[in-house]
């Protein structure tokens, strides 16, 4: 008997960004199959430097915006995550964006797909677990069509762990 996955429901609110909101939630449900995870509901909220600041600074202790932050809001059992929201910076992306020169649509992808990995168990905190997050985010991003957006090495890996252990 073929056992059928959970329904996935994506909401998606835009205070900015509005106009990828489609573009995102065609992407996450492609992407969430993909993905071995319990995860069911996904929340997105694209937000504004200010907005993710304020954000930063209540749930992280740390000034500044960043450029994603993720919340789990409903686990089942045995503590998997069955539904979380996921905010994201589109000020922050806008940056990214125009730095690697990609479209902006696929760095808001890149932080809601990181997000979603997140809710689902993965863990950037290691050398490691870095690695393999990214390396899971590139490989989505290129069965999506998308290609990878990321794309680490991993002396750039150990950097930015050094960077965020100095926090």
């Amino acid at each position: 008997m073929k056992q059928t996955r959970p329904a996935f429901d994506v909401v998606i609110a835009a205070k900015i960004g509005a106009a990828h909101a489609a573009f995102l939630d065609t992407q996450l449900r492609r992407a969430r199959g993909m993905v071995k995870s319990k995860l069911v509901e996904l929340a997105v909220a694209l937000v504004d430097h200010a907005t993710m600041s304020r954000l930063h600074r209540q749930y992280m202790g740390i000034l500044g915006p960043t450029d994603v932050l993720t919340f789990p809001l409903d686990h089942d059992s045995k503590g998997k995550v069955l539904s979380g929201e996921v905010v994201v910076c589109v000020t922050e992306a806008e940056r990214a964006a125009r730095r690697r020169k990609i479209p902006l649509q696929h760095e808001l992808l890149l932080y809601a797909l990181h997000g979603m990995l997140h809710l689902s168990g993965f863990d950037d905190k290691t050398q490691a677990g870095f690695a393999k997050m990214h390396r899971t985010e590139d490989s989505i991003l290129k069965r999506l069509g998308i290609g990878p957006v990321f794309a680490t090495s991993a002396r750039t890996a150990r950097s930015i762990l050094a960077d965020s252990e100095g926090l």
